[in-house]
């Protein structure tokens, strides 16, 4: 090898000739098609913002709603041996005319059908709403007999964290009767859940209440249509069911 030389590609690039270094490759594209990408992207931005202008949700549509029909209200005859009556939340705190009038105007028939239900041997069971409430919140109106059970506060769903469904399999019991305050919450979830549970479900619509009409609208429309829930459900009045 002559002295001085150096392979070329030990030559460090600082050494290498400019001619020998390859030129970058520039992409130069035609005016007229870069005007064409812009117009596409353009038109689809627009597009976007058209469709999303016009994909109403049911906030938008609030005020458009249609009430469907009322569910049909059928009678019932109940097997008292066989039966629980869940009397759920109607409490001092939850059931008085000046916090919810509607439950309080309910107190008389409930109190009336849950002395028959218990002359007959149906089984009785009682729940406190508010964190913190005992049994003796209980309206004195509808006071659970000695022996009657009284769930603690266990939220809108009664079968969550409690005994519930063995006491009422232990008991026998094939159809539960849901009354209560509030009836988008223990109404609903609580009767809903029994349901689902393979319990049928009764739920006399004048023995649940809220604050005001819709939500025990929704819950007599929930109950009566929902999959897999429905077809174990019967709505009613107290006047409708006998033993």
């Amino acid at each position: 090898m002559p002295k001085g030389f150096m392979p070329r590609r030990l030559v460090p690039r600082r050494l290498v000739p400019r001619r020998l270094v390859p030129r970058r490759l520039v992409l130069r594209l035609p005016r007229s098609f870069i005007s064409i990408r812009a117009i596409a992207a353009a038109i689809t931005v627009v597009t976007f913002a058209a469709c999303a202008a016009h994909a109403a949700t049911i906030i938008d549509d609030w005020n458009s709603a249609k009430l469907p029909a009322p569910p049909a209200l059928k009678p019932v005859t109940l097997v008292p041996n066989e039966t629980a009556l869940l009397v759920m939340d109607f409490t001092v705190q939850t059931c008085t005319p000046e916090r919810r009038k509607r439950c309080a105007d309910s107190v008389p028939k409930v109190k009336a059908f849950v002395e028959a239900a218990r002359a007959k041997g149906a089984l009785i069971i009682y729940s406190v709403a508010v964190p913190g409430s005992v049994p003796g919140d209980v309206l004195k109106e509808l006071a659970p007999a000695a022996g009657e059970q009284v769930l603690p506060p266990l939220g809108p769903d009664k079968f969550i964290n409690s005994d519930l469904e063995k006491t009422l399999r232990d008991k026998g019991i094939k159809t539960v009767v849901a009354m209560g305050t509030q009836a988008q919450t223990s109404v609903l979830h609580t009767g809903g859940e029994a349901a689902l549970r393979g319990f049928k479900v009764v739920v006399p619509v004048d023995a649940m209440s809220a604050d005001d009409l819709f939500p025990e609208l929704y819950t007599a429309w929930h109950l009566a249509n929902a999959a897999r829930i429905s077809n174990q459900v019967t709505l009613t009045r107290l006047d409708m069911i006998g033993f």
